[in-house]
């Protein structure tokens, strides 16, 4: 069916509701909108579903989350699973407690137990879940730091981590095979509930998940010491209020001062236009309170709380600095690691230090110095989370640290997914570690910067919607692996890897081999003097997003060299697109 064809099936099937057949007869006229919200299906990819709420195939809304559970649940019965049940959370967003339900009365009618939360909490949270009671996937209803309008549907499996090869493609297919939403199976909640099929889970879970994250403390003698410490916090409208603030009182930390126009949950994220925490209109108020206060610290969490935003302040200058996800990232890792290292007088001889394909070169110069091993995997930290079963399942291999660009690390193995509440206890930690000896945050950094070297890593982000964006991403990946650039501005490309043609080519000499990570459409190049850029779509929003890192004599050089490749892709940007 045409685009037509499927609206006027929704507006004249009785299956759909009058509350759906309202919404769509009010866009009668609007031939642009019928065309977005029917042209396709709202895409289960490999990260799930994500979209703009709404009625019709192309938009998150009760039926296209029955369908994507029902294939889940196609799955899971032919894996011979389905006594294990499912754990589902959600977060602050719209819908978000409808589309839980919705799904947990969906694989319950499936013959599968769902443990639904009694409210919203974090990813890490259900990621945790999934693992502690031995459930076989988890459901996650989120669209991380979307705008308002989206929702999102994460499905996780029983490692904790989200879906990878197989079971990605498996349950790809089989929400695919679901081609007629009235075969979706349902039942009411009561009767699920009767049949003990449908389990609330609340308190104890969160408070094992605690109990996990307190054994990642280092240094409980610091915190005790620097009681003074100052620290404003924001969940910028989401899921890290509750848990963030109770992991900081429980350990000690004293002087926690939370944002109040965006402590409670609210998913139309009143105070912000975009609640990410890689934007700097999110920090405004808190950096505002921050001030107010003389804070040291100043964090920020996405509506899932899996992701950290932080600002450090500069004691010499008094202002705020922005510490990027490979900053952040990278601190925590020299100090997680480094402390380790200094109680316990060494390392796992096979401890490894994971990141993504584009996450900071300055983790590669950290291992060096540790004597550890750095492995690379591709964008997205379901692929951490697989390296940890890897770790686990063949015992080779001691998980010692992982983290992402975009905000997101994990310390421990509570969990499988990026954790912003045991990165916000870790942080404040370090911070207290550093007060004892004088120090600051930025100074810790500034002295990792002298021994690692001045490394400078950004991310610029395109955006093209609709299906006219999907075409101008695809024509911008595909002039890039046709006609590759030989320099970028004043660096020359040594090497390129294509992860989609699974292939890494010398310049130099030609020489050609795998890159040894799972096919993906991303183009990378290595660049002279360390430096590098790295091209890939959006996975989760319709954007392209070109990645860079360089490498100066020292912050200002750095910051320079940046800009100046900065200006060099936003050039080959516009040329492109």
């Amino acid at each position: 069916m045409d685009y037509k064809e499927n609206y006027e099936a929704w507006l004249s099937n009785p299956y759909f509701d009058a509350e759906t057949k309202k919404e769509l007869e009010s866009i009668a006229g609007d031939e642009n909108e019928i065309k977005e919200r029917f042209y396709t299906d709202l895409e289960f990819g490999t990260a799930g579903l994500r979209g703009v709420i709404g009625a019709g195939t192309n938009r998150m809304n009760i039926y296209t989350v029955r369908k994507a559970t029902q294939g889940l649940a196609n799955y899971i019965i032919k894996q011979n699973e389905q006594k294990k049940g499912v754990a589902i959370a959600f977060d602050s967003r719209r819908m978000s407690p409808e589309f839980a339900d919705e799904a947990a009365c969906c694989l319950a009618a499936n013959g599968i137990k769902a443990y639904v939360f009694e409210s919203l909490r974090p990813t890490p949270e259900l990621s945790f879940a999934v693992r502690e009671l031995g459930c076989i996937s988890g459901i996650n209803i989120t669209a991380s730091h979307n705008p308002p309008e989206y929702n999102g549907y994460k499905v996780y499996w029983e490692d904790g981590a989200q879906i990878t090869p197989p079971h990605d493609s498996g349950i790809m297919d089989e929400v695919k095979a679901v081609t007629d939403y009235a075969t979706v199976k349902t039942m009411d909640k009561a009767e699920a509930e009767k049949a003990g099929l449908y389990e609330t889970i609340g308190a104890a879970v969160d408070d094992r998940y605690m109990e996990e994250l307190k054994k990642n403390v280092l240094h409980p003698e610091s915190i005790k010491e620097a009681s003074d410490l100052k620290i404003v916090y924001t969940p910028l409208h989401g899921t890290g209020n509750l848990p963030v603030r109770r992991i900081l009182k429980e350990l000690g930390f004293t002087n926690v001062f939370v944002v109040p126009e965006q402590e409670l949950p609210d998913g139309e994220f009143p105070t912000v236009s975009y609640p990410n925490p890689e934007a700097a209109e999110a920090f405004e108020l808190a950096l505002k309170l921050a001030k107010e206060k003389d804070a040291d610290l100043v964090l920020a969490t996405d509506p899932d709380a899996d992701r950290l935003g932080v600002y450090v302040k500069d004691t010499k200058s008094g202002e705020y600095i922005c510490l990027t996800g490979n900053m952040s990232g990278s601190f925590l890792a020299d100090y997680e690691i480094g402390q380790k290292l200094a109680l316990e007088g060494k390392l796992p001889e096979d401890g490894e230090l994971i990141k993504t394909i584009v996450t900071s070169n300055m983790v590669d110069a950290m291992a060096k110095h540790y004597g550890i091993k750095v492995t690379e995997c591709l964008t997205g930290f379901k692929w951490i989370g697989k390296e940890i079963l890897r770790m686990e399942t063949t015992g080779k291999g001691h998980y010692l640290f992982g983290f992402e660009e975009s905000y997101g690390c994990l310390i421990g193995t509570h969990a499988r997914d990026k954790d912003a509440i045991v990165a916000s206890m870790a942080l404040c930690e370090a911070a207290a570690y550093y007060k004892t000896q004088g120090k600051t945050i930025w100074d810790a950094m500034l002295e990792m910067y002298e021994k690692y070297g001045y490394y400078k890593d950004n991310v610029i982000s395109i955006t093209h919607k609709g299906m006219e964006g999907l075409a101008k991403i695809k024509a911008i990946m595909d002039s890039l692996r046709e006609n590759p650039p030989m320099n970028f501005g004043d660096y020359k490309v040594t090497s390129t890897r294509d992860y989609q043609l699974d292939v890494i080519k010398d310049l130099a000499t030609g020489e050609t081999r795998p890159t040894g990570i799972p096919k993906s459409n991303v183009l990378y190049f290595d660049l002279e003097d360390n430096a590098w850029l790295c091209v890939r779509p959006s996975g989760t929003e319709p954007k392209i997003k070109v990645y860079f890192g360089v490498v100066g004599k020292d912050l200002a050089d750095a910051d320079a060299k940046s800009q100046e490749l900065a200006d060099t892709v936003k050039a080959l940007m516009d040329q492109l697109g």
